[in-house]
This record gives C-alpha cells, structure tokens and sequence, in this order.
C-alpha cells in the first residue's frame, strides 16, 4: 500500500539525516594524538641532542621517558566516547521509533482501508460536478466562522435539495427562518425538506411548518399539497379530498403539480391503480409524482414500489408512528401485496403494543382492508 511505502521512505529519509552523526569520526583518536606526541617529543629531544642544547646524560634520560609513554599510549585500547555513543543510540531509535509511531496513529485515526480514487475517475467527473462541490466546501467554510451570514444558507439549501442532501437542507432553510424570521415560503421549504429526508413520512413537525405557512398565507401551493397528504396517510380522506380540491381549484390550469394532485385525489378514490395510488406509501414531493403519474406501466410500478420499500427499511431499522405503519399497510394493498400488507399488520402491533389508541386504529385499518384473521 502507498502508506506502507511512504513510512519506509521516511525511515530512509531519517537514517540519512543522522548517518553524519552515527558514523565514526575522521580525526585522529586521543591515543593516536598521544602516540604522534610523544613521537615529536623523541625527534625534538635527538634534535637538542645533536646541537648541544642538552647533555648526553640528560638527552638519554629524556627519551627514556618519552619512549615509556609512547608505549604506553600505543598500547591502550581505543574507546568511543561515553557522550557520543549515548548520542548515537538516541539517533538510532529515533530513526527507528518514528515510523512506527506514524504507522500506530494512522491506524488508529486513519482510514487505511479506503480506496485511493484513481486518475481517469477523477478525470471522468464532470466539471460542473467538480466545481458545484468545491463551491459547496468554500460556503460551508464560511458559515462555519460565519453562522449569521443569510446568504450563506440561502445559497447552500436549493442546492442541498438538488444533491438529495435533505438533512443539511431543512438545517439551512432552520437556520433561514432564525436569521430572516419565519415565512410561508421558508416555512414550506424546511417543511418540504424534512419530508424528503424522512421518505416521505409527514412528521409533526413538518406538519406544523406547513400549518404555520398556510396561515401566513392561505394560498400556499406546496404547504397545502403537503397538508392534503398528511390527511391521507393518516387516513382522513375526506380532510384530504377537501384540501387538495380546493388546492386544485386555486391552481392555473396548466400548474405542473396539478397531474400529481388530481392523481392522488383519484387514488383516494380508488381508481385505477398508477402513481397516483402510490398515495398511501411514502410521500414524494409534487413534482416527483408527476413523474412517477407519466411512467409506463412496469416502470411505475418499480418506482412505486422502491418508495414503499424505502419506508418499509426504515420502519424496519427505527421503527415507527401509528401514522407511519398505516402508510405502509395501505402501500401494500395499493401494490397487491397482501401478503405483505398483513405482514406489516403485524409488525404494527408489535411496534405499537403499549398504545392503546394506536392499536385501536390498526384493528380499525384491518378491517377496513379486510386484512383481519
């Protein structure tokens, strides 16, 4: 792997700093100083000798005594120096130990295992994509240091949405509505976002977004479309008839959301079976339905049928509200499951054992689809 080869070329890198300091020194030893000393000394002594400068007697006594200590100095063992060896073995395990410490860290912080993204992949990525990234990563920077900048979030939520981010976009339009105070269009936003991010499932909270921006203004397109399917999810129908017919009525005539609201007031209806009868399942947004509402027949049904799996993992994996396992009992009998359909009639149960009313309206949903026994 390319860290393994990174490690070893630092180990090397390492070694070549410290090789200087580890390798035996040029100069001379302090024994072979004192053997060329005393050398000296006994050519300077015949020297003195020859001119007179000393006496026979005295010369000899001289070189008597240097000659005794240059033997004694070739003689002596040569030893490295106390201080330098501790040196070198400092630099040694040095040189040794940072690798190893680097490999520990990465391994435990690191992500060893992740595949390196080749050259051509990169290269493959379209430009737009590359640069709608890189801008994303330079406004969430800033926000970062600067959490009161509007524009900010205002650019970053629609594209949030766009990359199918919905989290971080019902945190953006959040933050919107605190700096900017709320509005109906915000309000249906975050709304909308959270819907989104919960696979379609109208919580209380999106719910009440969505009852705030009605009441800031009642004509509200996407707060209203919302509102009528959280009344069919929870099995009002008459509450949502009425909502998405006078949504309908409100509307131009050529509105792109009006295919999806009249196929879903279809479904109510029980008619025929297309994207508007995906009504009962997990909820998409209105121009997502229209989508689904112009698919040919077996491809409709995949999707349909992926939305309904979507709410059904996650029922599974985190459970869920009365609300929720209604929407799915309801999918599957839309989609001809009734197998399905019962066996999630029975996982509600489960999952809802402790609430009374709750069970109370799964028994009431059994045998309205005659799903009981």
């Amino acid at each position: 792997m390319l860290w393994v080869v990174l490690a070893l070329l630092s180990a090397v890198a390492l070694l070549a700093i410290c090789w200087p300091l580890i390798r035996p020194p040029r100069a001379l030893s302090r024994g072979q100083i004192d053997v060329a000393f005393y050398k000296a000394q006994l050519a300077e002594v015949d020297r003195d000798a020859e001119r007179g400068l000393l006496a026979p007697k005295e010369a000899d006594g001289a070189r008597t005594e240097a000659a005794r200590r240059l033997i004694a100095a070739a003689e002596a063992p040569e030893e490295i120096a106390p201080g330098r060896s501790r040196a070198a073995m400092a630099i040694l395990a040095t040189a040794a130990l940072a690798p190893a410490l680097a490999l520990g860290l990465y391994a435990a912080i690191g992500r060893p295992g992740m595949p390196d993204l080749p050259l051509a992949a990169r290269m493959s990525r379209p430009a737009n994509e590359i640069d709608v990234m890189a801008a994303i990563s330079k406004i969430e920077a800033h926000l970062a240091g600067n959490p009161d900048d509007a524009k900010g979030y205002a650019l970053l939520a629609p594209i949030y949405m766009r990359l199918g981010r919905y989290e971080d976009a019902a945190k953006s339009f959040a933050a919107l509505r605190r700096l900017k105070g709320d509005s109906a269009e915000l309000d249906s936003l975050e709304g909308e976002a959270l819907v989104a991010a919960a696979d379609g499932d109208v919580s209380d909270q999106a719910r009440k977004l969505f009852e705030a921006a009605v009441a800031a203004d009642p004509k509200s397109f996407r707060a209203r479309f919302y509102l009528g399917l959280a009344a069919a999810a929870a099995g009002e129908k008459d509450e949502a008839r009425r909502i998405w017919g006078a949504l309908l009525a409100d509307a131009p005539a050529d509105a792109p959301f009006a295919p999806a609201v009249r196929a879903r007031l279809a479904a109510l209806d029980g008619q025929a079976i297309g994207a508007a009868q995906a009504a009962p399942g997990p909820a998409a947004s209105p121009e997502r339905a229209a989508q689904i509402a112009g698919m040919e027949g077996p491809q409709q049904q995949a999707a349909i049928r992926a939305m309904v799996d979507r709410l059904a993992a996650r029922l599974a994996e985190s459970g869920g509200g009365v609300d929720d396992w209604t929407r799915l009992v309801r999918a599957y009998v839309v989609l001809q499951d009734q197998a399905k359909a019962r066996s999630a009639l029975a996982d509600a149960r489960k999952n809802l054992a402790g609430d009374s009313k709750a069970g109370a309206r799964i028994d009431a949903l059994a045998r309205e689809l005659g799903l009981e026994g």
